[in-house]
């Protein structure tokens, strides 16, 4: 049997979650943007009268308003998103019960099962846009093909170009459609390979397609293969629920808002990014051996390095982590001033099937960080922390107020 799936993209989300909480705006261009006086103050959505203003997302707040001085300038509210986001989930779930969210604005459903309710595909895309207008008013655009890549390539380049919001990319229609866009279209393709394709006098997807496949392959290896595979529109991959249960790392990145060039101030940056990604690990019942590290300068010096160490152990202890990255940033750090960091532990696996370490304390560490758990789920994480985050560079309080760096 063929496959039927849809790609379902929110027109600009945030900017769309706005307007349906405030119908006054409903008329005029909105942008939702970060705060403009920490490094956040960029453009994170903006709806489609402020986009034909020539506003684009991820430019500067301060260029946006010279494009259009009469825009609504609204912070974000991400937890609000989120719930949204999780209700437009459960929308889905009432056509079929294989929903796969792509990011906060996007999910596959495989509607395979259910076409048979319904006149065509187009008929049930219409269906699910009205049901979500109805209850969320926000509009969504659908791209539909008989498997992943090409409902993603449907949606992108043709649903949110047209009236209906809705467009197909399939076995039949690919040559016509798909194979005349330039080769950077191509899902998958970035900047960089755009550029290596175009030196190769590949230009247009369907110049892509008929490469020969294993001269790609012997440049590029599996990856080059599958470029060739995604111009022919073939995936196999599955819409599966389960795609983000299992991780293979935990991270967290901060920006800072200003550069820091106090070594004792970075490691209380570190501190703070080892104590989130510890408690993330935590809550997923997570442990890891490997802590990574990465730096970057100012954007004038263009500095930074990505640094990474093997423990001897398992672990999903703050102090652990921190350590860690400690040592990889003082043995690395050029003494220029710092514009973000991040921290990451990988290697992950179940924290019970975990080799236990003879001399680490391990009972002890479980104990106290499952105290430090309840308190923050109970009281917040300002409740309770380490002695170094009280210095006035902390970015704890600032923090606790965001989620994924954008207020709540």
């Amino acid at each position: 049997m063929n496959r039927m799936i849809f790609l379902v993209d929110m027109e600009t989300f945030y900017a769309s979650c706005e307007k349906a909480d405030h119908p006054e705006f409903r008329d005029r261009p909105l942008i939702v943007a970060g705060d403009p006086e920490q490094r956040s103050g960029i453009v994170l959505a903006a709806c489609r009268i402020a986009k034909s203003q020539g506003v684009s997302t991820a430019e500067p707040l301060g260029r946006a308003r010279i494009k259009c001085p009469q825009a609504v300038i609204i912070r974000p509210r991400m937890q609000h998103y989120i719930d949204v986001s999780l209700q437009i989930t459960r929308i889905l779930e009432h056509y079929t019960d294989q929903v796969e969210p792509y990011s906060i604005d996007e999910q596959f459903i495989d509607v395979t099962g259910s076409l048979h309710f319904y006149a065509s595909p187009a008929a049930l895309a219409r269906a699910i846009q009205d049901e979500i207008m109805n209850t969320t008013h926000i509009r969504a655009r659908i791209g539909m093909g008989p498997n992943k890549v090409l409902a993603k390539m449907a949606c992108d380049h043709f649903g949110k170009k047209n009236m209906s919001g809705i467009a197909e990319l399939n076995q039949k229609n690919i040559e016509n459609k798909l194979w005349p866009l330039p080769v950077g279209e191509l899902f998958g393709v970035g900047h960089r390979m755009e550029q290596h394709l175009i030196g190769m006098g590949i230009r247009k997807i369907g110049h892509l397609a008929h490469y020969p496949p294993e001269q790609l392959r012997r440049r590029w290896g599996i990856n080059g293969e599958l470029l060739w595979m995604t111009a022919h529109g073939m995936d196999t991959s599955p819409v599966s629920g389960s795609t983000f249960r299992t991780q293979k790392a935990v991270g967290h990145h901060m920006t800072l808002p200003y550069d820091f060039a106090d070594a004792a101030d970075i490691r209380g940056v570190l501190l703070e990014l080892s104590e989130e990604v510890a408690a993330r690990a935590r809550a997923k019942n997570y442990a890891g051996s490997v802590v990574s590290v990465g730096i970057s300068g100012s954007f004038d010096r263009h500095t930074g390095f990505q640094r990474q160490t093997t423990l001897p152990f398992c672990t999903s202890f703050g102090l652990d982590i921190y350590r860690a990255a400690e040592r990889l940033f003082m043995e690395s750090w050029d003494r220029l001033p710092v514009r973000s960091a991040s921290v990451a532990l990988t290697a992950l696996q179940p924290a019970d099937n975990c080799q236990l370490d003879l001399f680490g304390r391990l009972e002890e560490k479980e104990k106290l960080s499952a105290a430090v758990d309840a308190i923050s789920r109970k009281y917040g994480k300002t409740a309770i922390f380490r002695g170094p985050l009280l210095r006035t560079s902390s970015q704890l309080w600032t923090r606790s107020a965001k989620i994924g760096g954008h207020f709540k």
